[in-house]
């Protein structure tokens, strides 16, 4: 007889490699096949809801690193509140309006928009966006994420832009929308205007001109020969000065220096001096900025007054505390003028060209215009220093180029006349982080208009009329007529008929005498489309409710979705339409710096689940503390992936002992289970809690730590190692081996659950071979539950201090063995001189050499007793020596039993009794 056929070693089909690339695309393809998001819908159906709102990723190109971690933590949660007494339900959704769209077709696919009309063009922009979110929605799904991917929301669909004509028709009920010309962020590279969220801050090298204004009137407080000195960063702008602001707190000091006499703020005066290098300035007075109030500057080369005018937004933090103010090109400018009756002057297209309305620069670009616009300063003498700064200054965040403040007409939606709704509804909503509260409240309590419109062709138009006297009309009449048409046949109707045929069957309005009316061309910015998602999915799905209990985005949607979806979500309802708002940091590399195509530092999902498998991807996003920037390398993924290794290791090894146990025949009771059976329940006990603990608050590298930790140290390090020589050896029915099945199984049965969210496919794979599971999928079961187990803290503490003490038991084999003493630790008798805190606790431990996995232990005296050949260690002393006997063959115990059964004379006696009784027939 081969005694190694007696040996009940692991039989498993379980893989041992995952060969994830391979295999993950199979195991969903089955989930299709069976509509794994329908069955678990239905399973959960009566549940509270709990409903996480999907923010929108834009329709265009691969999805990224930023995608793969957004799209995932989602999942996880969503996957976690499925199995934990709730209904979920995942909607995806996808925003398609907007300039890059645009670019794209126009760029890439070589369109001339100049050869069709704006409805034939918007067609193609309909198509391309469909084709991307074909694209995308394979890679998400590719990543493992269960949702209704055949029922998306796509914010061009009729039924979404109908729901948003709505949203903007209640706002302009209310009185939030206007039309008004004032300065807003203009992008000459998109011809657009753009709102705050379109922003984003690089440093550009700007020309620092220092200007003077001669006076024209003193108004009895200046003299005709005195100068008035600014500063500014943008000489473009200087043509479209109408005025000079002064603070009336602030003092101001007429000086005089080489026969010329100059006015500046008095603290700015020495660094001034220093900058245009002046020598011997001399103060001859001093005035309060108050006084300063309607004295009269010339422009330096046109014949135009500059109006010297108050302004509280003036500082000393740099320049010369007497600003240049163009009304047309900047907000403060804009409204201090408008204080003093000034015009608004924009002598700036739409490209960002000069017009007409600047003599002697029309043609030029805006950019182009500094260096002739100081050239000209410099030719008139008023051009008192130049140089070049480097600063942080607003881009077009697509573009990525500058953009310019430019006085335009424009629709918005006033923030500020419901301000304090909004700062109320940000104090009901749970934060995490909780930092994310108070940099939105920030955000929202200086805010004053949210600029609405843009000069674009791909969007919803803004559902507005104009009367034959040019006033704006929006009635609930036109409102519901508009989104009704939109509904039946989407917005592009709006640029195939004329006003008159979306205007309701015999409108009239004393605006229009004649019945003839025209219609806005503007659309509407796509923040504003995917910031009304509330109402356009969460009231239109009626699977979902709104407010959602949870948004989780970027960091960057503070000023983006978030923003933008509370503020049309309290000015529709008065209420936050979400509950919670959960944000993570950006990918970055490995050395913490942006990815980028340039840099050749990016890291692409679809290769990583090419190489390496989506549920690698999936335990790296629950690796990292996501609520900050997180890093991404190949060494990283690496790590994650050795750490993936292992966990699966510990599923094959529980699955592979389990291939001859039936849990409603074998498994034992908890009563009749051995102590330190017991002990790996009551640690089972505590991560099913922590994990449960760490899904409820997002915090995924705890349940990362806490599963890893558990398959290294209790299971692998200790039970599964201690549990090889009863699995293997003792006979298959043996009440020992039956015991350690039985928390073999009930450990495998709650790690696999638990883990599911995060490896959905690790996981299904395990399901298939768990014995006694009836469910299709362990994603139609529910999380494991803590197991009430009497005296848990009492066995705990007692086999965590054996744990201390078998430690240094290992530590003096490695030892022994490293000295040449032993070979393997089943070669090694030991000796234990036991400190008197431990004896007790010892004595009370069966099958002692066995969890020390020695062939020979004998306890001894106490550790004061101990010969001077052992070693010490705070538990204890230990001597050890090599085991006396011979080995057995079928379990490797070094004893002098092997022969005792005269049948198997290679055999310890106790293996011997086994193959007599079990195996010879």
């Amino acid at each position: 007889m081969e005694y190694k056929d007696t040996l009940l070693m692991p039989k498993t089909e379980f893989p041992m490699r995952g060969n994830l690339p391979k295999r993950e695309p199979e195991i969903q393809a089955k989930w299709e096949e069976q509509n794994i998001y329908k069955m678990v819908q239905k399973r959960t159906e009566g549940r509270p809801l709990f409903v996480l709102h999907d923010g929108p990723p834009y329709a265009n190109g691969d999805i990224h690193m930023g995608h793969a971690l957004n799209k995932i933590l989602k999942d996880m949660i969503v996957r976690f509140k499925s199995m934990s007494g709730y209904h979920a339900p995942y909607v995806p959704g996808w925003d398609t309006h907007g300039l890059p769209i645009e670019t794209a077709l126009t760029k890439n696919k070589k369109v001339d928009r100049k050869k069709m009309s704006v409805a034939e063009f918007r067609k193609l922009c309909e198509e391309y966006a469909y084709e991307q979110v074909d694209c995308q929605r394979e890679q998400f799904k590719r990543l493992g994420v269960r949702g209704d991917w055949e029922n998306p929301y796509i914010t061009l669909t009729k039924g979404y832009e109908a729901q948003q004509i709505k949203v903007f028709g209640e706002m302009a009920k209310k009185g939030y929308i206007y039309k008004g010309l004032k300065p807003v962020y203009w992008s000459p590279s998109s011809e657009s205007a753009l709102a705050e969220a379109e922003i984003e801050y690089q440093d550009k090298r700007s020309a620092s001109i220092y200007v003077a204004f001669q006076v024209k009137d003193g108004n009895g407080v200046l003299a005709g020969d005195e100068k008035i000195i600014i500063w500014t960063t943008t000489p473009w702008t200087i043509p479209a000065n109408l005025g000079i602001c002064v603070h009336p707190e602030l003092e101001y000091s007429v000086v005089e220096v080489d026969g010329e006499k100059y006015v500046l703020a008095s603290a700015l005066l020495e660094s001034v001096s220093k900058t245009i290098e002046w020598e011997n300035v001399k103060v001859v007075k001093t005035v309060k900025g108050a006084e300063l109030e309607n004295v009269v500057a010339r422009h330096p080369f046109y014949e135009r007054d500059s109006l010297v005018m108050l302004g509280e937004h003036v500082t000393t933090d740099a320049g010369t505390g007497c600003v240049h103010t163009a009304p047309g090109h900047g907000e403060d400018d804009f409204l201090v003028g408008k204080k003093y009756g000034l015009d608004v002057l924009n002598p700036v297209d739409d490209k960002g060209y000069f017009t007409s309305q600047a003599p002697g620069f029309e043609g030029l670009f805006y950019d182009d215009a500094n260096k002739v616009v100081s050239e000209k300063l410099q030719e008139v003498g008023a051009l008192l220093k130049l140089t070049f700064i480097t600063h942080s200054y607003p881009h077009d965040w697509r573009t990525k180029k500058p953009v310019i403040f430019r006085a335009t007409a424009q629709w918005f939606a006033s923030i500020k006349d419901f301000r304090e709704q909004l700062l109320q509804a940000i104090k009901e909503v749970k934060w995490v982080p909780a930092w994310g509260e108070t940099r939105l409240f920030n955000m929202i309590k200086d805010r004053e208009d949210w600029c609405i419109s843009r000069q674009r062709a791909w969007g919803v138009p803004i559902p507005v009329f104009y009367g034959e006297d040019g006033e704006p009309i929006i009635t609930d009449e036109t409102i519901a007529h508009v989104s009704n048409l939109f509904r039946e046949h989407g917005s592009n109707v709006w640029f195939e008929r004329e006003a008159k045929d979306l205007l309701p069957e015999g409108f009239t309005s004393p605006h229009s005498p004649n019945g003839k009316f025209t219609k806005e061309t503007d659309i509407m910015d796509v923040w504003f489309d995917s910031g009304s998602s509330h109402q356009a999915v969460l009231v239109e799905r009626e699977e979902l409710q709104r407010p959602a209990d949870l948004y989780l985005e970027g960091s960057d949607q503070y000023r983006g979705w978030f923003n933008s979806s509370l503020s049309t979500g309290v000015a529709v309802t008065g209420k936050a339409p979400y509950k919670g708002i959960l944000s993570h940091g950006f990918a970055l590399d490995g050395e913490g710096r942006k990815m980028s195509k340039s840099l050749g530092n990016t890291i692409i999902p679809n290769k990583v689940m090419d190489q390496l498998g989506a549920d690698i991807l999936r335990l790296w996003v629950a690796s990292v503390d996501y609520q900050a920037d997180v890093r991404v390398s190949d060494a990283i993924l690496k790590q994650v992936a050795e750490v993936y290794r292992k966990i699966r290791n510990t599923f094959r090894f529980l699955l592979g002992n389990l291939s001859d146990f039936d849990p409603a025949v074998d498994k034992v009771s908890l009563n009749d289970l051995r102590e330190v059976d017991v002990y790996i329940l009551v640690k089972l006990n505590k991560v099913i809690d922590k994990v449960l603990t760490s899904y409820e608050n997002y915090d995924f590298a705890g349940i990362y730590h806490a599963v890893n930790n558990f398959c290294t140290i209790e299971l692998s390090s200790f039970y599964l190692d201690v549990a090889k020589d009863v699995i293997y050896i003792e006979a298959a029915n043996s009440k020992n081996r039956r015991s350690i099945q039985t928390v073999l199984y009930e450990t495998l049965l709650a790690l696999t659950k638990l883990v599911t969210p995060i490896l959905p496919h690790t996981a299904e794979e395990v399901w298939e071979y768990i014995p006694g599971v009836t469910e299709e999928s362990v994603q139609l079961v529910d999380m494991p539950q803590v197991t009430e187990i009497v005296n848990a803290a009492a066995i705990e503490e007692k086999w965590d201090t054996f744990m201390e003490i078998r430690d240094d038991v290992l530590k003096a084999l490695e030892n022994a063995r490293n000295e040449k003493v032993i070979g393997k630790s089943l070669t090694a008798s030991i000796t234990l001189y036991p400190n008197a805190k431990y004896k007790e606790l010892l004595q009370n431990i069966e099958d002692l050499q066995k969890l020390f996995i020695v062939s020979h232990l004998e306890m001894a005296g106490d550790q004061g007793n101990a010969p001077s050949e052992a070693q010490s260690f705070d538990t204890l002393s230990i001597v050890v020596k090599p085991a006396e006997g011979e080995t057995c063959e079928r379990c490797w115990v070094v004893t002098p039993t092997v022969g005792a059964v005269a049948e198997h004379p290679t055999l310890c006696k106790d293996c011997g009794t086994t193959v007599q009784e079990h195996y010879v027939k």
